[in-house]
């Protein structure tokens, strides 16, 4: 079964690597300027995501991915869960990534703070009451930042509530394929942005790699939430162009 994926423009290859509360689609506002920067642009839907349904059989996220790319070295962009996707290619492909973008990365093992972990209880409780459309709006208003607009925030509803569609309540735990990586492979020139508004896990995830990746630098973003690529891409986008084109 093959991943839903789509490639634009022509250039160095970027790959995009949405959160796990959203699909391909939250890159919509960054694909037109990466194109016209120059870059050849890959984004696609993990398994259980927008257009890509869970298989049925196990899987890995991160070697599916890097099928897309062929033999090509590339950029990664990873936003959240995508970020933490991101690190785990950047570690076991070090020779392939050229570059690494983190918007409000996730890491595994990292604490969860008190905040997160109240989040994650309640979206528990709804989700099991099966009241979907409460869950979707907890999503919404946890993880879109204050600098947002209702355009914003509908798109991250509808793209939380075809998760809730695509991984439902009463679906058995989806096996994927673990592979063991670690941090001190990744070689990649690392951006690590992070928002004031957002949980205070992702700072201080940001924070850690920033001072455990050989090549790394944190910019907080004063005025962004958990998603700062959707909440104000016409700043985010330069930030990003500016690195890519750099490395």
């Amino acid at each position: 079964m093959t991943l839903a994926f789509e490639v634009t423009g022509a250039g160095p290859d970027v790959l995009l690597l949405h959160s796990t509360v959203c699909d391909r689609r939250m890159w919509d506002p960054q694909v037109p300027d990466l194109v016209a920067a120059g870059f050849r642009v890959t984004r696609c839907d993990f398994r259980g995501f927008g257009d890509s349904p869970i298989p049925d059989r196990p899987w890995n996220d991160a070697d599916e991915i890097v099928e897309l790319l062929g033999g090509r070295p590339f950029a990664v962009v990873g936003a959240s869960g995508g970020g933490q996707l991101g690190l785990e290619i950047a570690a076991r492909w070090p020779e392939r990534v050229t570059a690494l973008a983190l918007l409000c990365t996730a890491l595994p093992g990292h604490p969860k703070s008190p905040q997160r972990l109240a989040f994650a209880g309640e979206e528990d409780a709804l989700v099991t009451a099966g009241d979907l459309d409460a869950a979707t709006e907890l999503n919404v208003r946890t993880w879109v930042g204050p600098a947002a607009g209702p355009e914003q925030r509908e798109a991250v509803r509808v793209m939380q509530r075809r998760v809730f569609e695509l991984q439902p309540p009463d679906m058995p735990e989806p096996e994927q394929i673990e592979v063991e990586w670690e941090l001190d492979t990744i070689v990649a020139r690392t951006l690590l942005l992070s928002g004031a508004y957002d949980l205070p896990d992702f700072r201080e995830i940001a924070v850690h790699l920033a001072g455990v990746l050989p090549d790394a630098r944190h910019v907080e973003l004063d005025w962004a939430g958990h998603l700062p690529s959707l909440e104000r891409p016409e700043l985010v986008n330069p930030l990003l162009i500016d690195f890519l084109r750099a490395v």
